[in-house]
């Protein structure tokens, strides 16, 4: 499910963990706040959320998607839930870095195609937060509950790889945290 390609010098941050822990809101404001980070949008099929930013996914067809895989297009890409989700190959400005928002199964591509790529995995502070986020976002019921059970299993994984693990139980003092270690790594350059 991985494509083979070289990314540009830039440095690779991976900000992933499971549904409802707030990525999206987690990498807006880094990006917002960081003139150095490029986000990578990612692809998928699943259909827009009520209320969901047009500029949340490049959102497309199975067809539009399959072609893509074939063509090698993407730096990773997996099923999840139904519905393909996947990171176009990046083409990120100069001098900046790649932030990318995925899920696990895509962060553990990417770190076996870069090992040296910064993955921070984000937790929900419960179980029932996370649920409450699921919901909160437009979820249906039968959505929230396969989401919560992926959690379950995808937790052990990301923690497993991750660089960093943060809990997003306020959200500026995640960003913070994440400002942070996005600067260690760069001082460690």
């Amino acid at each position: 499910m991985t494509a083979s390609a070289a990314v540009s010098s830039s440095r690779i941050f991976i900000v992933s963990g499971p549904g409802g822990v707030g990525k999206g809101t987690i990498v807006n404001a880094l990006v917002d706040r960081d003139p150095r980070l490029w986000l990578s949008r990612s692809w998928t099929t699943r259909a827009q959320r009520p209320g969901e930013r047009d500029t949340a996914y490049v959102f497309t067809d199975r067809a539009a998607f399959e072609q893509r895989i074939e063509a090698g297009g993407f730096l990773e890409w997996t099923n999840f839930l139904g519905n393909y989700y996947g990171t176009p190959l990046p083409e990120p400005l100069e001098g900046r870095d790649v932030v990318l928002e995925i899920e696990v199964d895509g962060a553990r591509q990417v770190k076996a195609l870069h090992p040296e790529a910064v993955l921070i995995f984000v937790l929900p502070p419960s179980r029932e937060e996370q649920q409450r986020r699921l919901r909160g976002r437009g979820d249906p019921e039968d959505k929230v509950d396969q989401r919560l059970q992926k959690a379950v299993d995808e937790e052990p994984v990301g923690l497993a790889i991750a660089n960093h693990v943060v809990v997003n139980d306020d959200l500026e003092r995640t960003v913070a945290e994440m400002m942070d270690i996005i600067r260690q790594h760069r001082s460690a350059d």
